[in-house]
């Protein structure tokens, strides 16, 4: 029994629709995609993601902005789609909403746990104005919890999407220039040392690909970056343990130019087994 997971921040899925996304979806082996970054209505984002998907969706208040989405193929009939979680609890001003999505999959390796994906869309945040820190760092406390209490009954959790943060030296192309940049703080960091250090949770792309530059999954829209493959790696499948064993392939499925791109972002496809 195996089960493929794609994540991928499609920078306005309405766009993404018109620029090329339709074809990636059709050519995925994915089971399961999460988006961030939808900045859609809800009742849209199942038209734009296609036939043969069932969608769940949770925009932002503040429109334009934000959103999250799971689409998982219509096929499988381990998830029940009306009864997903949207938000995370405690956090209710507008500027969270759209951020957070969870949906549960029952028993979908056959060893009798439920398996919950989460697609999250992290605050970006900007050091010059302190508000958009405030609101980052508020989420990650709580996320934080969250992670833990889903944890606690022994289900498979993996958290998807599009994080906003680079952990470690080996995720940002120029983390020297980048060092009191939003995003590469050590303050953000430290989150992720914890999480994946004291808490035990796994960064499955990290540990399949093994120590190395990226591969990355963002790249500016500035200068060349995209060519020069001078990118960050802020999109995770982060797991639990167990799961994370069951991972068997990872890869980005990156655009072969420039102008084929159809997201500022590429898809992380990990597969489980």
């Amino acid at each position: 029994m195996s089960l493929t997971i794609a994540t991928v921040n499609v920078n306005g899925l309405r766009a993404a629709a018109r620029k090329g996304m339709p074809e990636w979806i059709a050519a995925t082996t994915a089971d399961v995609i999460t988006l961030q970054e939808v900045r859609a209505p809800d009742e849209l984002v199942s038209d734009l993601v296609g036939e043969g998907w069932s969608v769940a969706a949770e925009a932002s208040q503040l429109k334009g902005r934000a959103g999250v989405a799971i689409a998982v193929r219509t096929e499988r009939e381990d998830v029940d789609l009306d009864a997903v979680r949207r938000g995370l609890p405690g956090l209710e001003e507008d500027a969270h909403t759209g951020r957070w999505l969870e949906a549960d999959l029952a028993d979908p390796f056959g060893d009798g746990k439920e398996l919950t994906v989460i697609s999250c869309y992290m605050h970006s945040g900007n050091v010059e104005k302190p508000q958009t820190m405030t609101d980052k760092y508020a989420f990650l406390d709580v996320m934080m919890e969250r992670l833990e209490d889903l944890r606690a009954d022994g289900r498979h959790v993996v958290l998807t999407g599009d994080l906003n943060i680079a952990h470690g030296e080996w995720d940002i192309k120029n983390w020297k220039g980048n060092l009191k940049s939003a995003g590469f703080l050590p303050e953000e960091r430290a989150y992720f040392d914890r999480l994946m250090g004291e808490l035990g949770w796994v960064d499955v792309h990290r540990t399949l690909h093994g120590d190395g530059p990226g591969p990355y999954t963002w790249w500016s829209q500035r200068g060349k970056a995209y060519d020069n493959d001078s990118g960050w790696r802020i999109d995770y499948e982060i797991a639990t343990p167990e799961l994370a064993a069951r991972a068997t392939s990872a890869q980005v499925d990156r655009a072969p130019s420039y102008d084929t791109r159809w997201s500022d972002h590429a898809p992380l496809v990990i597969s489980y087994s």
